[in-house]
């Protein structure tokens, strides 16, 4: 169920923007749907996800409608603030959001559409299980409007899946592609790397088969140890080891190098397309600092440089919209210098960086450094913009912090 909600500000009953909040209409404007619910609870995650037995009163099956009553109070507050305009990207995350019916998923796209209107070029994303993927489900989604899926693989091996706590079976990932392709999908394929007991040559097999279906774009994400998660127990345990730096750190490298092969182009540090078209662009409004929305149980919002954050339980969720009042439960408005940290953090790690001129102070006099120490591209820092190179990526961490002393 991860961890504390962050502190903030109260945010108002009614969801009502600040007053003097500059929204720029012709900005691009993205909508997060979180749908948190999930058969079991994988041992490394700490996402807002709940299993039957945590939902506490909350029910799946009335989800879409107390989402979409979300939807239809954020159209009052963005009319109010001048800031109404159509979504540039949906993307349906969780949880599973496929363990719903897709009508109901369908059901939400439809009221994201009602009040602020989808554009005709936007990218619509679900989040699948490989389980929970067929023919059906697929030209459902695509009969609502959803042109892409992306489907957790995570590995296509047995053992490795088991350490992580998942339950889908390998070979329905090819079946999941399959029918997506049917429906007219985009297919995105995820994978973790660096599970404990995997080696080498079990990430080589795993990258291997995920190629072989010529998804049009890949993420592949190290395993993080988050506090407070059953994997987090293990190793404090013993039970199992923590993942290996160098081992990660060789998985990577092996990862861009076949996906390289395959013809698939790094954008961002965990994230390879076949081709620019191909690219997440609602994670890349993240990671560019864009407007978005999020809707749904412990969901996050950004618009015009505001950000809130709602109640994470589901039931909390459905009491505070069933009476009527948002379900924001605190906000915060960072100031200048916090938004240029976050902004060096996220675009620095994007194929096409930030610009030199926006690093200040110390930070400026360590570009040259990182270029010498291989870190970031020395042509590009001719040109006025920092962007990693391979060995960065792998310290991408190290860069920000010497960015930003």
């Amino acid at each position: 169920m991860g961890g504390p909600l962050p502190l903030g500000d109260p945010a108002p009953a009614d969801g009502r923007l600040p007053a003097d909040l500059e929204i720029d209409p012709t900005a691009d404007f993205g909508v997060y749907l979180h749908v948190p619910f999930c058969r079991v609870r994988c041992g490394y995650c700490d996402f807002n996800t709940y299993t039957a037995s945590e939902l506490r009163g909350a029910r799946q099956d009335d989800f879409a409608d107390t989402l979409n009553a979300e939807v239809r109070l954020a159209g009052a507050v963005m009319d109010a603030a001048g800031g109404r305009r159509s979504a540039s990207t949906v993307f349906f995350g969780g949880g599973t959001p496929t363990l719903l019916p897709p009508g109901d998923l369908a059901r939400m796209l439809d009221a994201v559409r009602g009040e602020f209107g989808i554009r005709d070029n936007a990218e619509v994303t679900v989040e699948a299980n490989p389980d929970t993927v067929d023919d059906a489900m697929a030209r459902t989604l695509a009969d609502a409007g959803v042109n892409r899926l992306s489907i957790g693989m995570q590995s296509a091996r047995p053992h490795v899946l088991a350490a992580l706590d998942r339950t889908h079976d390998p070979a329905n990932v090819a079946t999941a592609v399959a029918a997506a392709r049917r429906a007219g999908l985009d297919v995105s394929l995820d994978l973790i790397y660096g599970a404990p007991g995997e080696s080498l040559d079990d990430w080589r097999a795993s990258l291997e088969a995920a190629t072989a279906l010529e998804p049009d774009h890949i993420s592949a994400y190290a395993l993080i140890v988050e506090d407070g998660t059953k994997l987090a127990r293990q190793i404090r345990s013993g039970v199992v080891a923590e993942p290996s730096d160098d081992l990660q750190a060789d998985m990577y490298e092996l990862a861009d190098d076949l996906l390289a092969a395959a013809g698939y182009d790094w954008y961002e540090v965990s994230n390879w397309s076949r081709g620019v078209e191909h690219r997440s662009r609602h994670n890349l409004a993240y990671w560019r600092g864009t407007d978005w929305w999020g809707f749904g149980p412990g969901a996050h919002s950004h618009v015009a440089g505001l950000r809130w954050w709602n109640v994470k339980h589901p039931a909390a969720y459905a009491q505070r919209l069933a009476a009527v009042e948002s379900p924001a439960a605190a906000r915060e408005r960072p100031d200048e210098t916090a938004r240029r940290l976050e902004s060096v953090l996220l675009r620095s790690r994007i194929r096409e960086g930030l610009a030199v001129s926006e690093i200040l102070g110390e930070g400026r006099k360590s570009v040259a450094a990182l270029i010498a120490d291989g870190l970031i591209e020395g042509a590009d820092a001719v040109h006025g913009r920092i962007v990693l190179t391979r060995r960065g990526r792998l310290l991408a961490d190290a860069v920000v912090r010497a960015l930003t002393v």
